[in-house]
This record gives structure tokens, C-alpha cells and sequence, in this order.
């Protein structure tokens, strides 16, 4: 099994300014125009694998809660 691992501080500087300083012509650069928000990416990134892990369970959770209130309700 692989374990992940936190980005090093140098892979998480390098990813930050390839999100928020695409290449001309890039597939980072046409994501961003098509409206994907690096920041969001960004802010994820520096997260570890353990709290992202943690905070999609947190929506998943928030989620049921909300389709269920929606399906009493209809």
C-alpha cells in the first residue's frame, strides 16, 4: 500500500507558482481560463493527505444531511 505523504516545502513552492503562474499555452493555463480557480487548488495542496481526507468526509457528511432535509420536504 502507498503511503502519502505531505508535498515537501519545495514541491508545494513549485506547484503554487505553476497553478498561479501558468505557461502560455498550457493545460493549467486553459483550465484557469475555462474557470477552474487555482487558489482553491492552491489552498488544498497545502493541506495533508489526512485533513483533505478529513474535510471531504466533513462535506460528504453535510451533504447527506442536506438531501435528506430535501427529501422530507418533497
Amino acid at each position: 500500500m502507498r503511503v502519502l505523504e505531505p508535498l515537501s516545502p519545495e514541491r508545494l513552492e513549485r506547484a503554487e507558482k505553476r497553478l498561479l503562474h501558468p505557461a502560455p499555452g498550457g493545460k493549467i493555463e486553459v483550465a484557469a481560463r475555462f474557470g477552474v480557480d487555482m487558489t482553491l487548488l492552491v489552498e488544498q495542496l497545502r493541506l495533508t493527505p489526512a485533513e483533505r481526507g478529513r474535510k471531504l468526509e466533513e462535506t460528504v457528511t453535510a451533504l447527506r444531511k442536506v438531501r435528506g432535509l430535501a427529501r422530507k420536504r418533497g
